[in-house]
């Protein structure tokens, strides 16, 4: 392999590595506690996205996540209403 084609590789591979990493660390806006009711116990997870609307979805997701198992369980559980729903900005 030419050392031209190994410079170019490295800047591929470093700018994928930059855009990754910028990605990863950028803040997100805004930060979601929701509580659902399963078998009488609220379960309350948090979630956070760049809207209200993707914070709170990324919470109710991680509370179904782990409490409810089969397709038609999840499905019914992200359609759920919530028993709570508290979400702030994040600075």
């Amino acid at each position: 392999m030419k050392p031209i084609h190994v410079v170019v590789i490295l800047i591929a591979l470093g700018l994928f590595m930059g855009a990754v990493i910028n990605t990863t660390l950028q803040r997100a806006a805004v930060h979601c506690e929701v509580c659902l009711e399963f078998s009488g116990q609220e379960v309350c997870r948090s979630g956070s996205g760049p809207s209200r609307e993707e914070a709170q979805q990324a919470a109710q997701e991680s509370v179904c996540g782990g409490n409810v198992s089969g397709m038609a369980e999840i499905i019914a559980c992200r359609n759920a209403q919530p028993t709570r729903v508290q979400c702030s900005a994040e600075d």
